[in-house]
């Protein structure tokens, strides 16, 4: 099945509650994709549809890039776990000089590729997964952002280790999440608070 052909066909083109200025292909809870199956989408190869929600987590992230461009103004920016790509493109938009996305799911990166189109922005988007890469050497970004990756213990903890390699290495480290169960406890500093409600009628 061709990613960017399903994506079209299985979205709409929505804004996230906290960032009207950004459009998106996202999936509504009533649309087909979300009633799939686990069978399914195991007979189609579809993975778990994580890039067609914006989470709460990336919303306050992406808002928290565009109501503070300097952080990432003509940075080198990687987001890890792309997902929509909503961070990638709010780092675009706030000025980062070079934006890398990354995800392990094809839909993800093809989802990232077409919003960042349909926003006019510059992303450069690959599928592989960067966790523990460059740990103990040069990193290619001055700014890593994480949005609602700390959900699962395995991933969690390896995702912990990396980030704070990166950080010891002088790397900036964003994380946008609610507070789930595997989100780091120690070290972090709360820079922003955030509550999502749906935009006004």
């Amino acid at each position: 099945m061709d990613p960017p052909a399903f994506i079209v066909a299985n979205t709409e083109i929505q804004s996230p509650a906290l960032l009207l200025e950004i459009n998106l292909h996202l999936a509504s809870e009533g649309m087909a994709l979300w009633q799939m199956s686990d069978e399914d989408r195991a007979e189609e190869e579809l993975p778990l549809p994580y890039w067609a929600f914006a989470w709460a987590g990336g919303q306050a992230l992406a808002r928290h890039l565009l109501d503070n461009w300097e952080v990432v103004r003509g940075k080198r920016v990687l987001d890890v776990g792309a997902g929509s790509g909503l961070e990638a493109i709010a780092a675009a938009m706030a000025g980062a000089a070079a934006i890398t996305a990354v995800d392990v799911d094809p839909y993800a990166i093809a989802a990232t590729r077409l919003n960042a189109e349909l926003n006019g922005m510059d992303v450069d988007a690959w599928l592989g997964d960067t966790v523990g890469a460059y740990t103990g050497q040069g990193v290619e970004w001055d700014v890593v952002v994480v949005g609602d990756l700390f959900f699962e213990q395995p991933l969690a903890q390896e995702l912990e280790a990396w980030l704070r390699d990166l950080h010891h290495q002088g790397v900036k480290i964003l994380i946008g999440g609610p507070q789930r169960t595997y989100l780091p406890r120690l070290g972090l500093e709360t820079s922003q608070r955030m509550r999502c409600r749906p935009p006004p009628a």
